[in-house]
């Protein structure tokens, strides 16, 4: 497979990734190369585009050769096979890593024109080169990602040398590469018409344009425009948990998480389905079921009539906040938390709106299940096969308006390409045509 030069490869990449289009993605392209590759992406894709400032540390006479590469925040990524190789001394590493530095610090000040960087917290994150060779430049651009609070890495890019996943060692969630030959020498064989340098004023231009075709789609969202999120502190019976409450203006209801054994309110794929569900303009609260103290014993993060207790607590804290106050509550509990959801609205006078459960354990709920009145949506991946066995033995016990919902493809954790998008398209659906305002209880 060859490309005719960097923009004919980002449309041909960006149609491999059609299934994030909608979603909640960021594309970051690698300077300077991969930079016209991502502005193609990013604008089929109808996202918005960034840079992540890497350098490569090329091999001094040899700079093709990436012996690592530094990046924004500190991030350094050293590969000593090619260090050993090419007989290194780390005084010629600090030099060359001094002068990338400063080229990367010139840069920033160039691209980014004192704008902030796009947030990235409980975002997909593509990030976008013209090419992988060695794999430095890609991983330490995959740590920085992480590193500012990306809940899902995808590495794309049109072609690398077959094994490459092996080289990553894990840094990325997904690769989606078009072309990975054996027979593999440099990035640049694979443009048959043009791979010429791309210069400053390129990646300039490419982020410019990229920020002006999204100007009218934030006045559109502006609507449903999401504040930072608050630290609060959820009083629960005798103990204080810490959560997180993002309310937006005009919330038609709030959504409590739930989350699963060996998680927390920062469980990334929670917040990514929390974001999803404040653009839709719905209030959220993610906190800690557990004090750390009680963490420690792992028969409290099982005892899911305590975590019911927890949440039903939090619950009645929620309706007690100005900014929620008269709002309708909806549960959202993963795996283990979906059976403390359960057993929470199953309670009288709950007055739970809707409930959704991902990858959740509902049979953990036993003879709870037929006592629960609010609407509820199981979500489960299609080769989640105990799971989903599971689920189809608990909605059999349910008494209220429900559906089991299967995720083609997905597994247990929903790292498929596009699961976890769906899992929120699902989410958000359920929700909103759910949560009207649920009355008090007659006295």
């Amino acid at each position: 497979m060859f490309f005719m030069d960097r923009r004919d490869a980002g449309r041909q990449l960006a149609a491999r990734l059609a299934h994030l289009k909608g979603a909640e993605v960021v594309v970051l392209g690698l300077p300077r190369g991969g930079v016209p590759v991502a502005a193609e992406v990013a604008d089929a894709l109808g996202v918005p585009l960034d840079v992540c400032l890497v350098r490569k540390l090329g091999v001094p006479l040899q700079p093709e050769l990436g012996m690592g590469a530094i990046g924004e925040g500190g991030v350094r990524v050293i590969n000593d096979d090619v260090i050993r190789a090419a007989h290194i001394t780390p005084d010629e590493l600090a030099q060359v890593e001094a002068r990338e530095g400063e080229v990367l610090e010139s840069r920033a000040q160039r691209y980014r024109d004192g704008r902030e960087p796009i947030g990235l917290e409980g975002r997909t994150v593509l990030v976008v080169d013209d090419g992988v060779a060695t794999g430095s430049t890609a991983r330490a651009a995959c740590r920085i990602a992480r590193a500012r609070g990306a809940a899902r890495i995808v590495l794309a890019v049109p072609v690398a040398p077959h094994g490459l996943t092996a080289r990553l060692g894990g840094e990325a969630d997904e690769l989606i590469c078009l072309h990975t030959p054996r027979n593999f020498f440099a990035v640049g064989q694979f443009y048959t018409n043009d791979f010429s340098q791309v210069d400053d004023d390129e990646v300039v231009a490419c982020l410019e344009e990229a920020a002006a075709r999204t100007v009218s789609s934030r006045r559109t969202a502006s609507r449903h425009a999401v504040p930072e999120d608050r630290g609060v502190d959820v009083r629960a019976g005798a103990v204080v948990l810490r959560g997180q409450l993002t309310v937006p203006e005009g919330a038609s209801g709030v959504v409590v998480f739930a989350h699963g054994s060996g998680s927390s309110r920062h469980s990334p794929r929670n917040r990514f389905v929390a974001a999803g569900l404040n653009r839709a303009g719905l209030g959220t609260l993610l906190f800690d079921l557990l004090t750390e103290e009680e963490e420690s014993d792992r028969a409290n993060v099982f005892d899911t009539g305590l975590l019911a207790r927890r949440l039903a607590d939090a619950t009645g804290w929620l309706r007690g906040q100005p900014e929620t106050e008269g709002l309708a509550v909806g549960y959202f509990g993963a795996s283990t938390g979906a059976a403390a959801a359960l057993w929470a609205a199953a309670e009288p006078g709950a007055r739970i709106a809707a409930v959704v459960s991902r990858g959740g354990r509902p049979d953990l709920a036993g003879p709870r299940l037929p006592a629960v009145t609010a609407p509820t949506l199981l979500i489960v991946g299609g080769h989640d096969q105990l799971v989903l066995d599971l689920n189809r033995e608990a909605q059999a016990r349910l008494r209220c308006e429900n559906r089991l919902a299967v995720v083609p493809g997905a597994t247990h954790l929903f790292e498929e390409p596009g699961a976890l998008e769906k899992v929120t398209d699902l989410a958000r659906d359920w929700f909103t045509d759910h949560m009207v305002p649920v009355p008090h209880a007659a006295a």
